[in-house]
């Protein structure tokens, strides 16, 4: 029976549990879990679920998976946060083994479940269980969910079935950007970088928000397709018609693109130019646009503000 003072103290450490999840502090998370074995209501169903949740959404799947073993009442809420924890850290046959014991457990599914899961088929190139999951959303009603729809786009393009992510573009009575994104991205990962533009001009021409994700599909659709001049269109529309100031994903599109071309000075331009903090990718970006010359020269070419931003990792001097 619970006493007066866990009726208060509960909702008090469950909203300090929810905001751990939603900033994922694990050091404050920690303090918290000590605190709880301490007051004494550590054991208390809810704040155990409340941690298993909290854990997960702290990519702490060793803590997350220990506690969700000794809890007894195993929600469709955590089953739920383990899902797509582990999705999240590309552990896709984890998340997927969670989902059997869901299933198993004869738990029901809500709309926050399938978008992990087909992500996993995704990552794992699953289509045949992808198309089972299909069923499983379209069975509940699902379908109108952007997120579930956005999901299955991504795993029938990612499973290399283009037709049926179309399909399922072309059947969605609303999209978002992510959804117009995903399909492009399914198109250009598969070397149809003529569709990718398509895509994306009847993107703009219906007035639909482009995003920064948009356009690094586009980019990159237009890097792998050496169609430079047309990227270079793209790149400079960012600012001056959508309003979105270029990030490091787009710089390296460019970088790759002309690197690809055999235009290196441009790269260089470019790059000489960044007002942001290069990383690892586009380093190993420009080097592939340099060439192994580009080694060599390196060193007076660009400023020493740059060194050590990640191009130790890319480059070894001889």
């Amino acid at each position: 029976m619970p006493t007066p003072q866990s009726r208060s103290t509960i909702p008090f450490y469950a909203s300090l549990l929810d905001a751990c999840i939603s900033t994922k502090n694990l050091k404050r998370l920690i303090q918290i879990h000590a605190q709880l074995i301490t007051s004494g209501i550590y054991h208390h169903e809810f704040i155990r679920s409340k941690l298993v949740s909290a854990y997960a959404s702290c990519t702490q799947m060793r803590q997350a998976t220990l506690l969700f073993t000794f809890t007894n009442r195993q929600s469709t809420f955590l089953f739920n946060s383990l899902i797509r924890a582990y999705a999240s850290l590309n552990l896709f046959s984890h998340s997927l083994t969670f989902f059997r014991r869901m299933l198993g457990a004869n738990k029901p599914i809500d709309r926050h479940t399938l978008p992990s899961v087909l992500k996993s088929c995704a990552g794992l190139s699953a289509l045949r269980l992808g198309l089972q999951v299909h069923g499983i959303v379209l069975v509940n009603g699902f379908v109108s969910e952007l997120a579930n729809s956005n999901a299955l786009i991504n795993m029938y393009a990612k499973c290399g079935d283009l037709q049926g992510a179309r399909k399922v573009f072309d059947g969605m009575p609303v999209r978002n950007e992510v959804s117009w994104a995903t399909m492009m991205a399914g198109y250009g990962m598969h070397g149809n970088v003529g569709e990718v533009l398509v895509l994306f001009e009847r993107m703009v021409e219906e007035r639909n928000r482009v995003d920064a994700v948009c356009l690094t599909a586009v980019l990159s659709a237009c890097s792998h397709g050496g169609m430079v001049e047309k990227g270079k269109e793209y790149f400079g529309m960012m600012e001056e018609r959508f309003g979105l100031k270029p990030g490091l994903e787009h710089y390296t599109c460019m970088v790759d693109m002309l690197g690809r071309a055999g235009r290196v000075e441009e790269a260089e331009d470019l790059v000489m130019r960044m007002e942001i903090k290069p990383d690892e990718a586009f380093w190993a970006a420009l080097l592939g646009a340099l060439g192994f010359i580009g080694r060599r020269w390196w060193p007076k070419r660009f400023p020493r503000k740059f060194m050590g931003a990640g191009v130790s990792e890319c480059i070894r001097w001889e």
